[in-house]
C-alpha cells in the first residue's frame, strides 16, 4: 500500500526472519517485505490447508524457506543462526479457537513455548554474536491476538493496560505469550547490554484473500459459496473488530522501524484495531460477502451449541494512533471488496495470484 507510513527505504536490504510465513498473515507480510527489497527468511511448518496462500501466490519465490517446528529449541536456534536476522517477526501460531479445544496441549506448546524458543534463540545468539563482534538481532515483534484480554463482557474497547486472560485454551495461550514477551523484555533488555528490543502486537479479526483455514468465517463462507452450499453461521450476533490484513501489517512494520531506530520507548504492547464503524456483528459481514458473490451465496444460522467465544470484543488503538501515527485506511466495505476480489479471481481460475496480491499491497484502494 503506497504512502501509508511504511518506509520502503528502511526495509530495503534489511535481513528479516518471519516465523509463520506459510500462513495467511505471514504470507502477506512476506510478500510485502519482498516487494520492498528486504532479505526475507521464513521459518514455519508446511502449509496446513490446501489450497493455501503460500503456494498459490508463490510466496517462496522471493525468500529463504526453512521448514521446522517452533516446539523444538535446537531447530529454532538453527533457523535463527542461518538467517542472521536484524529483525524477527514472530507470527507462527496455532491460530484457531475451536482447534484449541480439540488439542489444548499442542496449542499451549506452540503458542507459549514457541514464543519462549524464538526469544531465547535470539537472546543466546545475540550473546554469541556480540562476543564475535558480529551484528545482532536488534528488534523482535511478537504477534499475539485481541483475544489475549480477559473477557469482561463489557461494552468498551480493551486497552493495552487491561487485564490479560482467556476463557478458551487459544485465548489463554495468547495471554501467556504476552506474559512471556514482557518477561523477556524486562529481563533481557537493551539497557542491560543484550541488544534485543521486544514488542508485542494485538490485532483484531483480519480478513483478506488467501485464507483457507477451517473454522474461520471468511474461508468457510468462500468454500460454501463456491460449492453452492448453505453457509452455517455460528455466533451470528458476536461483534468483532474486522479489518483487512494489510491494516495491522502496516502497524507491525511501522512499530518495528520505530523500535529499531528509536529504541526502548517502543518496546511495549500495542493494539492495532479498526475504526468503530468496522466493529460489526458476524451477520453483517456475511451479508456483505454474499451480496458481492452473487445469487449462489446462501447462509443460515447454525443453532447447534458452540464453544464459548466472547460476545463483544473490540480494541482501543489510541496508543498506536498517537505514538506511531498509525490509523486504519480501509472501511469495512473496502476491506470486503478487496477480499472478495481476491477470492473471486481464485474461483475463476486466475493464473497469477501472486501479482494480484502484490497489486493489492501496492494500491491504496479507496483510502
Amino acid at each position: 500500500m503506497a504512502n501509508l507510513g511504511v518506509d520502503r527505504d528502511f526495509w530495503c536490504g534489511r535481513r528479516v526472519l518471519i516465523t509463520g510465513h506459510t500462513g495467511f498473515k505471514g504470507g502477506w507480510l512476506s510478500l510485502w517485505l519482498q516487494d520492498m527489497g528486504a532479505e526475507v527468511h521464513g521459518f514455519a511448518l508446511a502449509p496446513a490447508a490446501t489450497p493455501n496462500l503460500f503456494d498459490v501466490a508463490r510466496v517462496r519465490e522471493g525468500m529463504s524457506h526453512i521448514l521446522g517446528d517452533l516446539r523444538e529449541l535446537e531447530t529454532v536456534m538453527s533457523a535463527v543462526r542461518r538467517a542472521r536476522p536484524e529483525i524477527v517477526l514472530h507470527l507462527a501460531a496455532q491460530p484457531l479457537v475451536r482447534e484449541s479445544y480439540t488439542d489444548p496441549i499442542s496449542t499451549f506448546a506452540t503458542n507459549v513455548l514457541g514464543t519462549v524458543h524464538i526469544l531465547e534463540a535470539a537472546r543466546r545468539l545475540n550473546q554469541e554474536w556480540h562476543k564475535q563482534r558480529l551484528p545482532t538481532v536488534r528488534a523482535a515483534l511478537i504477534v499475539t491476538s485481541d483475544k489475549c484480554y480477559a473477557d469482561k463482557a463489557w461494552l468498551w474497547p480493551y486497552r493495552e493496560i487491561d487485564e490479560l486472560g482467556g476463557h478458551d485454551p487459544y485465548s489463554s495461550s495468547k495471554a501467556c505469550a504476552e506474559i512471556v514477551t514482557a518477561a523477556y523484555r524486562k529481563s533481557f533488555s537493551a539497557s542491560l547490554g543484550h541488544g534485543l528490543l521486544v514488542a508485542s502486537a494485538r490485532a483484531g479479526n483480519v480478513i483478506g484473500g488467501g485464507d483457507w483455514a477451517q473454522d474461520r468465517l471468511v474461508p468457510d463462507a468462500i468454500r460454501a459459496f463456491a460449492r453452492g452450499e448453505i453457509l452455517q453461521v455460528r455466533s451470528p450476533s458476536a461483534v468483532r473488530p474486522w479489518q483487512h490484513v494489510l491494516e495491522p501489517l502496516e502497524g507491525y512494520l511501522m512499530l518495528v522501524q520505530r523500535l529499531f531506530e528509536q529504541g526502548a520507548d517502543y518496546a511495549d504492547a500495542w493494539n492495532f484495531g479498526p475504526d468503530q464503524d468496522s466493529e460489526r456483528p458476524v451477520t453483517h459481514l456475511v451479508e456483505l460477502m454474499a451480496n458481492i458473490w452473487g445469487e449462489d451465496a446462501k447462509w443460515e444460522i447454525d443453532s447447534r451449541a458452540q464453544p464459548h467465544e466472547a460476545g463483544f470484543l473490540t480494541l482501543d488503538s489510541t496508543k498506536a494512533r498517537r505514538q506511531l501515527d498509525w490509523r486504519p485506511r480501509l472501511s469495512l466495505q473496502q476491506a470486503i471488496e478487496l477480499t472478495m476480489e481476491w477470492y473471486l479471481a481464485a474461483h475463476e481460475g486466475a493464473k497469477n495470484l501472486r501479482e494480484l496480491t502484490l497489486r493489492q499491497i501496492r494500491t491504496r484502494v479507496g483510502a
